[in-house]
């Protein structure tokens, strides 16, 4: 059995929903330190104007070391209203928009108070979009498994009886997959290659939110995302 596992992201990129597909079972790091910089509460899509961010405005101190979990978002802008503007403005013209904007349009309209909350509401939204609606997910704060960092990776791994463990192209600076072997776990690292499909705006742009692909493709999607199916970007 082949497990992944993966920190939650803001309507994430096209590589965090190939890990899920390759993975039997997929867990949610929503339990470890929360990084600022990182990915937790932000993406990008792509406009005439060229790439823009959208951001989660979140009330976090660093110097209490937070988990993801327990972040909460600050409300006191209306960043929902911006974010679902941003969409509405820039996928309108996409052949597939009119298929999927009610999926925003339902989020936005919450006012969400922690951080993962929507991260997963995206999460399993997009991944149902994806044709991956029945992928085994898993939160790790829900687990009850302990260690520290790499321990703790491997007891997750040995709780679903894992074998093999289907880790990002990141893991290769700390992950010793001979560590791992000791334990009878193979390390798969993850060598995305990034396909070229068809965008409004001009020229390709990769690693955009996987929203950019969706509007684009609709049910294509899965296909483009694995490689699997070829088109003109």
């Amino acid at each position: 059995m082949r497990i992944g596992i993966l920190q939650p992201g803001y309507l994430p990129w096209l590589g965090f929903f190939e890990q899920m597909h390759k993975s039997d079972v997929f867990v949610i790091y929503d339990d470890v330190q929360y990084d600022k910089e990182g990915w937790r509460n932000r993406n990008r899509i792509k406009t005439a104007n060229g790439i823009q961010w959208l951001t989660v405005p979140v009330m976090v101190r660093l110097e209490t070391n937070p988990l993801v979990y327990e972040v909460k978002i600050d409300n006191k802008t209306n960043w929902r209203k911006k974010h679902l503007f941003s969409i509405k403005q820039n996928y309108s013209k996409a052949q597939y928009f009119k298929k999927y904007i009610d999926i925003f349009e339902e989020a936005y309209s919450k006012e969400w108070g922690h951080l993962v909350d929507i991260d997963m509401y995206f999460i399993l939204k997009l991944a149902e979009c994806l044709g991956m609606g029945d992928k085994k997910l898993f939160k790790s704060s829900t687990l009850n498994v302990r260690g520290e960092r790499i321990e703790r990776l491997i007891n997750i791994c040995n709780s679903f009886n894992a074998d093999t463990f289907y880790e990002g192209a990141a893991g290769r600076d700390y992950i010793d997959d001979a560590y791992f072997a000791q334990y009878g776990i193979k390390v798969e690292f993850q060598d995305y290659k990034h396909p070229v499909y068809k965008q409004l705006y001009g020229d390709f742009v990769p690693y955009l939110s996987v929203i950019d692909l969706l509007f684009n493709h609709g049910e294509e999607s899965l296909a483009i995302l694995l490689n699997e199916k070829s088109v003109e970007g």
